[in-house]
């Protein structure tokens, strides 16, 4: 019978302890609210301060890749009319497709930082020869080329003006600070390098 007595005693003790163990964890609860101030964060700061966050690089890319673009998508826009390649009509309609909005987005750019926007046609054959632009008289004898004849002038002339833009984009990407800007030129490199081998291909040059 003692040691009957002595383990209910036991138990009990057990039991009660528990209890005050769980009331005291139950107490100490009500410190929990305490620090929550800390969420008074800015966040609207920090959108102003991307808009700001662009240099010299920056805009020379975007003011040199919009005539740039433009004249690529001058030179698409001939191909449903003369190209005799479906292989061809389908690169000039991807080119477009992908440049077109880039146009959009860089004059975008421009506006916000206060900047000029090239005007249409203003700078369209200036640049030819340092950055793959193609001069008047090239742009001349594509329009006026048509059949195979074409897709191989079409070709020669978009791998040119393809190196030209893919040199622009590592420009951008090592001195520019605007990281929308910095994306654009990874996929700017990324997608005319394809092209570029892909045309190489076609012309058997690879």
């Amino acid at each position: 019978m003692i040691s009957k007595r002595s383990l209910v005693r036991r138990t009990a003790a057990v039991a009660a302890a528990g209890a005050a163990a769980v009331v005291l964890a139950a107490c100490g609860g009500t410190d929990s609210s305490a620090g929550q101030d800390g969420q008074t964060t800015a966040p609207s700061a920090s959108a102003p301060a991307a808009q700001g966050q662009h240099n010299a690089a920056d805009v020379a890319f975007a003011k040199g890749m919009i005539p740039h673009h433009r004249q690529a998508v001058e030179m698409a826009d001939l191909a449903p009319s003369r190209a005799e390649s479906a292989e061809v009509k389908k690169l000039a309609a991807e080119i477009k497709k992908a440049q077109d909005p880039e146009i959009k987005t860089m004059s975008g750019w421009l506006t916000s930082w206060g900047e000029e926007v090239p005007a249409d046609g203003a700078m369209d054959h200036s640049m030819h020869g340092t950055s793959g632009m193609m001069s008047a008289q090239e742009m001349d004898e594509l329009k006026n080329a048509s059949g195979k004849a074409f897709d191989t002038a079409f070709m020669e002339m978009m791998i040119k003006h393809h190196e030209g833009a893919v040199a622009m984009a590592k420009t951008e990407q090592a001195d520019g600070a605007f990281e929308p800007a910095k994306t654009m030129a990874a996929a700017i490199i990324t997608s005319q390098t394809a092209e570029i081998t892909q045309m190489n291909k076609l012309l058997g040059k690879d």
